[in-house]
């Protein structure tokens, strides 16, 4: 039985394997963002998730600034949009506020 297994532990050298691990340690590892000190967490945040497209500092900030400016420019279509139909108010409701609500049982 010991034979067998000396048979088996010859045919492997494993010598030799730990002398290019730090090698693909470093290629595999993802770089860290380097910050300046003070850097806001929102812009961290975004250079952190953004999966290597934002890479520094300014970038981050044009990106949040355009997603800012998005947001307002869809916030006041909507308004607008919406206020331009208008609501139709029956003439009977602004006599009588009751009118129009929900009958209590």
């Amino acid at each position: 039985m010991n034979q067998e297994k000396e048979k088996n532990n010859n045919g492997i050298d494993l010598s030799g394997s730990f002398n290019d691990s730090d090698e693909k340690f470093n290629k595999q590892r993802p770089q860290t963002p380097l910050y300046l000190p003070g850097t806001p967490k929102v812009i961290q945040w975004v250079i952190k998730y953004s999966g290597g497209l934002i890479k520094d500092e300014k970038q981050a900030q044009y990106v949040i600034l355009g997603f800012i400016v998005l947001t307002i420019i869809i916030s006041l279509f909507l308004f607008f949009l919406l206020s331009a139909g208008g609501i139709d108010i029956p003439p009977e409701a602004l006599e009588n506020p009751e009118y129009g609500l929900p009958v209590a049982d």
